[in-house]
């Protein structure tokens, strides 16, 4: 789908140099229930600011002290929070009931209930206490910007942020881009939202917008079949198959049943009566939900159709997002897992189901919802996009980002893959002067691998040393590639995200940005060429990858360009990209950097007779075979050679004790116990 509507610059949100600093004073209207949490996350991630929250009732203003007040305690109890930034997020928050007090805000939030009169008129008042530049957003789940800011003074300011519970906790927030917002205030919410920790993803101004239309139909579906002979506490534990709690529990939870009522009313007028809402939800106010681990008997037939019933639903508004151009493929699909809790995102269930068997639940689904929406042209339209990166160009240059926030930009195949075809697309474009390689948001280029396939190879060595093989791909094109690329570290960069920083042409890092190799304290070895790489590029700095490589020691960003590793460091996002793009073009057209394909002289490993990273005491097998894997490694006559004797250090590892305690402690969440 054309994408140019939604984002008519930039996929990432960092890319753009921003015009405005971050808030220094922002506000939220209601103290209800979600201002506090929205209210909340603000003061958390930007400690140095000033909130006010503002109600005309006293006692919900009360309620959202002794909220917020109960939020930094646990966060203190659990050790969540240092002392001193609680200290900053309690203080300096003003909780009234005077619009004046808004008069020096640089953003305003207006929280209060889902009503457009209500919104109207507080938009006008907001108006009248603030700046004229003030930034001024509504936090709506269904009601589009145009009908709530067209009559204000200065509309330009002016769009909808919407936020999912709990908002101070979940990544997600919808900005809506519409025919009256300066495309700079929607360029800039994106931004702060991404520095600030949130993931912002740009909805067209349609009724209830992306995530909405699924959530609200998803439960509205959910209540229909109670028509059958079906119960709530069966379609929770069918739903659990898809989602992390099922409709009716999230129903209970956030009090949503007059909320999905009264905008799926809407959309009968609006859409069409296959919209109409179950009269259930006005009647009944707490659903019987399960409770935790228990299950309940369901028929093999009544599952099957509770199931495709829930899918037809999901399948059904996917295809109505992108048939209206409201969201993007990948929007949609991560806003499903990072907003709404769904355990695989709608069009990755629908390609594991394949076309057929989608094509035969959405047309079931049709034929029982009769007007609901579905496919439309050719299916393969709605597979044919990159779920896990973004792509942008800046100067003639490809920037890829890794856009993974749930698991801190991890990578996997599917990722690999993606960046493989980007590579491979573009590296003949004689427009195309090279490639930058970063991660999406503030904190992480990329947290490292998957675990993925790895445990199913434990104890086998010949197919551990194959996976290997196969997880170099994308690397061993960057060994050969014809263009440059360049890596921009913006945050920690562990494991295979350090290996895929190494094989490029060059590194530009963030001041604040780190690398590690912790594979050892998982009982494995980095052996996609962490035992290889770094000790052929930057020989003179052997010692420190001794200890990162035995003892997963951490690399800072000053200390990697102290050693020649990281050519440049910057203090922004902004300046980074900027550099990194900078650095591709300047070897565009000229030799580029490779790896050396003949022995390398290393300074000698020393003995460790109880090797620790940190507390945690080390498989002293493991760092061995690490240890006799370098010093092999670095004395074969070529790279490739090189290369085969970390992919047999993988699969010699794979069978050992060490290597299934570690991996099992992982798994467990608990810290693992080596005794070789």
């Amino acid at each position: 789908m054309n994408t140019s509507k939604l984002y008519p610059r930039y996929k990432n949100p960092l890319l753009g140099e921003s015009k405005r600093e971050l808030p220094r004073e922002v506000a939220v209207i209601g103290a209800g229930n979600i201002g506090p949490d929205i209210g909340y996350y603000l003061k958390t991630s930007l400690l140095d600011s000033r909130l006010i929250l503002v109600d005309i009732i006293e006692s919900q203003l009360k309620k959202a002290e002794e909220r917020i007040n109960g939020y930094i305690k646990k966060s203190l109890d659990r050790k969540k929070m240092k002392p001193e930034d609680a200290e900053k997020v309690a203080t300096n928050i003003l909780y009234s009931s005077d619009y004046a007090d808004l008069k020096n805000a640089d953003l305003v939030i207006e929280a209060a209930t889902e009503d457009l009169d209500i919104k109207k008129k507080i938009v006008a008042m907001i108006e009248d206490a603030v700046k004229d530049d003030t930034i001024i957003t509504s936090n709506t789940s269904s009601i589009p910007a145009e009908r709530i800011f067209t009559e204000a003074k200065i509309p330009s300011r002016m769009t909808i942020t919407h936020f999912f519970g709990p908002a101070w906790r979940n990544p997600a927030v919808e900005v809506i881009t519409w025919d009256g917002v300066d495309q700079n205030i929607v360029d800039y919410l994106r931004w702060m939202f991404c520095i600030t920790g949130k993931v912002p993803i740009v909805s067209a101004d349609k009724l209830c917008f992306i995530l909405n239309r699924v959530f609200e139909n998803w439960c509205n579906d959910a209540v229909l079949l109670l028509d059958d002979v079906v119960t709530s506490r069966m379609v929770d534990q069918v739903a659990q198959e898809f989602v992390a709690a099922g409709p009716f529990f999230v129903l209970n939870m956030t009090g949503g049943n007059l909320i999905v009522h009264k905008t799926n009313s809407q959309k009968v007028i609006e859409e069409g009566e296959h919209y109409r809402p179950s009269n259930l939800l006005k009647s009944v106010n707490t659903w019987f939900t399960l409770k935790p681990g228990e299950k309940e008997e369901i028929e093999a037939g009544i599952a099957e159709q509770i199931r495709n019933q829930l899918l037809g639903v999901l399948f059904s508004q996917s295809f109505d997002i992108i048939n209206k151009g409201i969201g993007t493929l990948d929007d949609l699909n991560l806003g499903c897992i990072i907003g709404l809790g769904f355990k695989k995102a709608p069009f990755d269930i629908m390609r594991e189901l394949g076309e057929e068997e989608v094509k035969n639940i959405i047309t079931g689904y049709q034929k029982k919802r009769v007007g609901m929406p579905g496919i439309e042209g050719d299916y393969k339209k709605y597979q044919s996009f990159k779920r896990h990166i973004l792509v942008d160009e800046i100067e003639g240059v490809k920037i890829i980002t890794i856009r993974r926030p749930q698991v801190m930009n991890a990578i996997n195949d599917e990722v690999n893959m993606e960046i493989l075809e980007v590579l491979k697309e573009n590296e003949t474009d004689p427009a195309i002067k090279g490639f930058v390689i970063t991660g999406y948001g503030d904190r992480a280029f990329c947290a490292g691998a998957d675990i993925g396939k790895f445990p199913q190879y434990l104890g086998d060595f010949e197919g551990s040393i194959q996976y290997s093989r196969d997880c170099s791909l994308l690397l061993r094109y960057l060994d050969t590639c014809s263009k440059p690329v360049v890596a921009a570290v913006n945050g920690m960069a562990l494991g295979g995200g350090f290996e895929l920083a190494i094989r490029c042409h060059k590194i530009v890092a963030r001041e604040t940005a780190w690398f590690q190799l912790p594979e050892v304290t998982l009982g494995i070895v980095p052996g996609i060429g962490g035992l290889v790489v770094p000790y052929r590029r930057w020989p003179s700095a052997a010692k420190t990858f001794h200890e990162m490589t035995r003892q997963a020691a951490r690399l800072t960003a000053k200390e990697a360009f102290d050693l020649g590793i990281v050519t440049s460091l910057e203090d922004d996002y902004f300046s980074l990209i900027s550099r990194a793009v900078q650095e591709a073009k300047e070897m565009s057209g000229k030799p580029l950097p490779r790896i050396p394909d003949e022995p390398v002289e290393i300074a000698p490993l020393d003995p460790l007779e109880s090797p620790r990273a940190g507390q945690l005491l080390l498989s002293k097998e493991v760092v061995d075979i690490i240890g006799k894997a370098v010093e092999e490694a670095a004395a074969q006559s070529s790279f490739e050679e090189a290369l085969e004797v970390s992919y047999k250090a993988a699969g010699e590892v794979a069978c050992t004790e060490s290597a299934k305690e570690g991996i099992s402690a992982f798994m467990q969440k608990r810290t693992p116990n080596f005794t070789k």
